[in-house]
């Protein structure tokens, strides 16, 4: 049984959700202690209980310690098997972060199968709905994964009741990235989101955008989307198409936040991004090394910054696989990314 310490790094779900991917993958089971130590509230919260048993359903897994503010598992993964699977999270727990459990695993069987996810779609902390469509799908789809993904309700916090649905195919070949250039900037798009407000809140997200945006030389295309939701916020995303990559950045709204921060934030980060040479933002950085790892192949990327996220997550991969993780680079800093991958079985 492989021992993992969730209180090395970040010390937050990241270490759970990818011990449990892994172990689902190689078949090893797993303890993991002090899981989320270094969060104001350690243990497994909602979200993260329902990651535990959403990994636990499609592996039909031996489990202990599986229940509300439980600081050790252990995870006892059987064979993956396909299916259509239901998972209600409760709260505004993240949608996004349960699937992204589940989504290697499936696309490693035999058949198809299909996900609903209940919960949070749009909240802090975690890739917001149009992030997985926009950023990650795509990245995992040119990487050889074979999945639609669509959303059905948003859900922002508190209030959560966002419904998400993936139909999620075997994947043939997974291939590796080599990407040391994004190339020219081809096109800049955004998204002014809004749910149960007046459209001129989005209205304002997307001028502030825009003013800024066009401040430094960039002319953006952002369209304004009306979102069905049970809850109410707003959320401003830029995504920039280059040669050969993308980036993203979104922010999201909050009780007394204005619009127009809401919109200055999305844009700084895209504006920041631009100071750099890496390929595509640093949140995909992090997602993307798992499946790397999963290739026969060598990959080699450059970041916009090293996130301890990126150090964190290559080190548990390292616990579960052959794969080689090399960080070239300082926290905070730009860096070059090599895995060389262990070939799935």
């Amino acid at each position: 049984m492989i021992l993992i310490d969730g209180a090395f790094g970040e010390g937050g779900g990241q270490i759970l959700r990818s011990s449990l991917t892994l172990s689902v993958i190689t078949g090893k089971p797993v303890a993991i202690q002090n899981i989320r130590a270094n969060r104001r509230k350690p243990g497994l919260q909602p979200q993260h209980l329902k990651s535990v048993e959403a990994a636990a359903s499609i592996s039909n897994a031996r489990l202990t310690g599986n229940q509300l503010s439980s600081t050790e598992l252990t995870f006892e993964p059987s064979r993956i098997h396909s299916g259509e699977y239901r998972f209600d999270i409760g709260t505004a727990g993240s949608t996004s972060l349960v699937l992204q459990t589940v989504f290697l695993p499936l696309s490693l069987a035999a058949d198809s199968s299909k996900v609903t996810i209940t919960g949070g779609t749009h909240v802090p902390w975690s890739p917001s709905f149009h992030y997985l469509e926009l950023q990650w799908l795509p990245k995992m789809q040119r990487l050889g994964f074979d999945a639609e993904l669509k959303m059905e309700e948003a859900g922002f916090y508190p209030k959560g009741g966002g419904k998400i649905v993936a139909e999620i195919h075997p994947a043939e070949n997974i291939s590796g990235l080599v990407r040391l250039d994004r190339g020219e900037l081809k096109k800049l798009f955004g998204i002014s989101a809004y749910a149960n407000l007046k459209r001129q809140v989005a209205e304002r997200q997307l001028n502030q955008a825009k003013e800024i945006l066009a401040n430094r030389g960039f002319e953006p295309i952002i369209e304004i989307r009306k979102l069905s939701s049970p809850g109410i916020n707003t959320m401003m995303l830029i995504l920039g198409v280059f040669e050969h990559s993308l980036c993203c950045y979104f922010s999201l709204g909050a009780r007394g936040k204005p619009a127009e921060k809401v919109a200055t934030e999305a844009a700084n980060q895209f504006l920041a991004f631009m100071n750099t040479s890496g390929v595509f933002d640093e949140y995909l950085a992090d997602q993307i090394l798992l499946p790397l790892a999963l290739t026969n192949q060598t990959s080699e990327f450059r970041v916009p910054k090293i996130t301890q996220h990126l150090l964190t997550n290559s080190e548990v991969i390292r616990q579960f696989t052959e794969a080689s993780i090399t960080i070239d680079g300082e926290l905070g800093e730009e860096g070059l990314v090599k895995v060389v991958g262990q070939m799935r079985t």
